[in-house]
């Protein structure tokens, strides 16, 4: 994923998103976009520890009520053990495209920390 492009990509199954996390935040929660070295990504605070795949599973529980969608449709794909991961959400690609603008449509890019 580049920088100029959205944080996601529609497959044949879904959509497969970059996310940036913080863990042991003060809340749960989407913040919309962030610029990272690996290109856009969607901020998420999650307050569980990274620790055995608690974060992990946060993050997809997370991202999983900001869309409204079951839990079970979410899955961190790559980058299990790292800060940014990319998650595979299942479903029409299109209906979850749209619904990721029309969330995304209230937040601005930030930039990200140097990390």
């Amino acid at each position: 994923m580049t920088a100029k492009g959205p944080a996601w990509r529609t497959g044949r199954h879904g959509v497969s998103i970059l996310v940036r996390v913080t863990p042991k935040s003060a809340r749960d929660s989407v913040e919309g976009l962030i610029e990272t070295p690996e290109g856009q990504a969607l901020k998420v605070r999650v307050r569980a520890v990274a620790e055995k795949g608690q974060a992990n599973a946060a993050v997809e529980m997370v991202v999983a009520r900001w869309l409204g969608i079951a839990p079970s449709r979410v899955s961190v794909a790559f980058g299990r053990q790292s800060r940014v991961k990319t998650l595979n959400i299942d479903g029409a690609p299109k209906d979850l495209a749209g619904l990721m603008s029309a969330r995304l449509s209230a937040h601005q890019l930030v930039k990200a920390p140097n990390t």
